[in-house]
């Protein structure tokens, strides 16, 4: 996802020509520790309740703990990790409820995207949306799970950049952090590929005739990754629980960490 603008740097004072390049060292820095532990994210790999400790990712990133602070807070503040007073950030762990609540918000936000975009885009769009789908393609051919995720987040934002609302594409992009996330979590990487084509889908339905079958098939898309995120979240704790009740080690992770996120 598109990290956040930064400011233009302040002039510097005489004395200290190099105040710039440090201030743009610990922006790369940032930038460098951000795309590191997002990537780790939207792996997968990174199971719900697991902890991120600073002191383990500062010396495997090689930066500072303060680095690895600023980043932790701001993947806190986009809803993709839990940050605990006193004890520190976690992956998510959401409850059921919590994910069809964030899918129903991304349907009715998305049924106004797709009217609003429908018979109105212009051949330059179209031709980026299908560049776009061509990258998810790619990535999903060559096994990069992680860049095919955020790819797909991406073609609807993509889709809300060309609305032209910067609120819209603010909201999109937080519930868009959500189910990317989930996505990674509980998707399997044999049905997520399915994504570019239902993209592709998508563009050719936004050019048709007919408004409600554009939504139909924004809506159905939507529809079968909420299915499919859920039925994976429904299994893994039900293993969970069983091996809670053979007195497993593995029933134990992160659930006490699975409170109101």
């Amino acid at each position: 996802m598109p990290s956040a603008t930064r400011r233009p740097p302040a002039t510097a004072p005489a004395a200290k020509p190099d105040a710039n390049v440090e201030a743009e060292d610990d922006a790369n820095v940032d930038e460098r520790v951000y795309a590191a532990v997002s990537k780790a994210l939207l792996s997968g790999k990174l199971r719900p309740g697991t902890p991120l400790r600073e002191r383990a990712l500062a010396e495997a990133l090689g930066c500072t703990r303060g680095a690895v602070r600023k980043v932790l807070a701001r993947l806190g503040s986009e809803k993709r990790l839990v940050l605990e007073h006193n004890r520190g950030a976690f992956v998510p762990n959401p409850s059921i409820d919590d994910m069809r609540g964030i899918y129903r918000a991304r349907r009715i936000v998305e049924a106004g995207l797709i009217t609003t975009l429908f018979g109105q885009l212009a051949r330059d769009q179209v031709a980026a949306l299908r560049k776009h789908v061509q990258a998810e393609q790619k990535a999903f051919k060559e096994g990069r799970r992680e860049d095919a995720i955020r790819l797909a987040g991406d073609f609807h934002l993509l889709l809300a950049q060309m609305a032209g609302s910067d609120e819209l594409l603010s909201y999109i992009q937080r519930l868009i952090s959500n189910t990317e996330l989930y996505k990674a979590l509980y998707d399997s990487a044999e049905a997520a590929s399915c994504a570019p084509r239902e993209h592709e889908q998508i563009i050719e339905a936004l050019m048709g005739k007919s408004l409600d079958a554009a939504l139909a098939v924004a809506l159905e898309h939507l529809d079968e990754l909420e299915q499919r995120v859920i039925a994976g979240a429904a299994a893994e704790q039900e293993v969970d629980l069983a091996s809670l009740l053979n007195g497993g080690a593995n029933g134990l992770r992160a659930h006490d960490h699975s409170h109101g996120h």
